[in-house]
């Protein structure tokens, strides 16, 4: 092989690792968040109605939150208004980084008049990624299943269920 040659491939190879090295890069670059669903679309599965009071509805979403591993991180009852956070987990991906993903709720209680309430969960899984060169980056996506809000609602009917048989 004569010199240019080898300078040709030696180009070639070098834009081909380039090439592989963008590409790997791009997939591991955390998507922008489109939804799938309209807000009317959402609320429909992230809303119920409950025979029950403000206040009984309120203590079963929080017992239900405690229950599934989150921290309440505020609760007002005046507001209808919960915080919550799930655990976090993490990862290291190669040439991302560290990797947080945790899981966080919100609940708006309202009262709809004599023992009626309705509640709203609000699910959205964030994920954060550091690198070791002080690069920071992240997403927050909606939890848009609605099974997952059907799971959720039926352990606040349970819990309901128990604070009335109590009562």
């Amino acid at each position: 092989m004569n010199t240019h040659t080898m300078q040709v491939a030696s180009k070639v190879a070098k834009g081909f690792s380039l090439f592989l090295l963008i590409a790997l890069f791009a997939g591991c670059v955390q998507q922008n968040y489109k939804p799938t669903k309209t807000s009317v679309e959402l609320q429909a599965i992230q809303a119920k109605d409950f025979e029950t009071t403000k206040e009984v509805a309120f203590a079963s979403t929080m017992s239900t939150f405690q229950d599934l591993g989150y921290k309440v991180e505020s609760a007002n009852l005046a507001t209808g208004f919960i915080s919550a956070e799930g655990p976090t987990n993490e990862k290291f991906v190669l040439f991302v980084g560290q990797v947080m993903e945790t899981l966080k709720a919100t609940a708006f209680v309202e009262s709809m008049g004599q023992n009626k309430a309705k509640i709203r969960l609000n699910f959205v899984n964030e994920m954060k990624s550091s690198s070791g060169y002080g690069m920071e980056g992240g997403n927050d996506v909606p939890v848009e299943e609605p099974k997952f809000y059907q799971d959720a609602f039926a352990k606040i009917t349970k819990g309901i269920y128990l604070r009335e048989s109590m009562e």
